[in-house]
């Protein structure tokens, strides 16, 4: 006999039209209202990258890939897919609602984000419980994929295909940066959360595993509170690291994102490379995850590893 359960795949959220700009920008900012300047400077960056993030389509494109592929990975379960956003509707608490809704009583929870953090994976997860201890679902959450063999093939075949596009006697002249979202510092110390542990792991393990012969580990996007984030940022480590050693080609993968969107568009593909263009060196960035089936397979994998 079939079992229906809910599949909540969550992720960050995104405007689908610029009228939703203000009130995003506010629900980050827990509920502050931005400036006029701050609110135009967004609306500047979204405008850059050609008028609004792709991340909501893509988002839908992944999560219905994942709901399908657990479907052929089991037999005996019918997974039904729901979507809950942090940011936007519709929201975490929506996405619950509907399973209670619909009679589902068990839950997978995925978050879009490879590593864990008590601030990023761990919030979301908060949020479907909370909502979920309302309606007695049981929720089963993935925390984090990181090490799965083919999230790590994914990026490991990606650095290959771009370490081609370099003269073979150019790649001790070669440098990765691998990168995530950076988090406040001083909450991760505090909780000894292992983020920062987990993009080290993804380092070594990306290094090992691919042709590469110098990487480097940074962060980017940090937000602007006043207060220190986890660094090097990947702009001023670009500049070290070509005043360090001289490298021609800088190859960037944001493993800590899933999807090519604002923090990558803008974030890497902007700002990086207005960096690497001051120095005179070559900016590579390969395609991100999306919905490839070696990304959306590493998320199955954890799926049957814990359900």
């Amino acid at each position: 006999m079939t079992k229906t359960v809910g599949l909540l795949v969550m992720a960050y959220g995104t405007p689908y039209k610029e009228s939703d700009i203000e009130p995003y920008y506010t629900d980050i900012r827990h509920g502050k209202k931005p400036s006029e300047e701050e609110i135009q400077d967004l609306k500047d960056r979204y405008e850059f990258i050609g008028g609004l993030s792709p991340l909501a389509h893509t988002t839908d494109k992944q999560a219905e890939a994942l709901c399908d592929a657990l479907n052929e990975a089991y037999d005996d379960v019918n997974f039904k897919l729901y979507i809950g956003l942090k940011h936007i509707h519709p929201y975490i608490e929506d996405a619950v609602q509907a399973m209670s809704h619909d009679g589902i009583e068990d839950a997978v929870t995925v978050v879009l984000a490879p590593h864990y953090s008590s601030f990023s994976v761990g919030s979301y997860d908060k949020r479907a419980e909370d909502e979920a201890q309302k309606y007695a679902i049981k929720l089963t959450h993935v925390k984090h994929y990181f090490e799965q063999p083919k999230f790590i093939q994914y990026w490991t075949e990606k650095i290959n295909e771009t370490l081609d596009l370099i003269p073979d006697s150019e790649h001790d002249d070669t440098v990765l940066v691998v990168s995530a979202h950076s988090l406040p510092k001083g909450m991760i110390e505090k909780n000894n959360d292992p983020y920062p542990n987990e993009l080290h792991e993804t380092r070594k393990l990306l290094e090992e595993n691919s042709n590469i012969v110098h990487v480097a580990e940074g962060w980017q996007s940090e937000g602007h509170t006043g207060t220190p984030w986890l660094g090097p940022d990947v702009q001023d480590l670009t500049r070290d690291l070509y005043n360090k050693h001289g490298y021609k080609h800088f190859i960037y993968t944001p493993v800590g994102f899933v999807c090519e969107h604002l923090e990558v568009l803008y974030d890497n593909d902007y700002e990086c490379k207005v960096v690497c263009d001051e120095l005179g060196v070559n900016y590579y960035r390969p395609q991100m995850p999306n919905t490839d089936s070696l990304f959306i397979g590493a998320i199955v994998d954890e799926v049957k590893s814990i359900y």
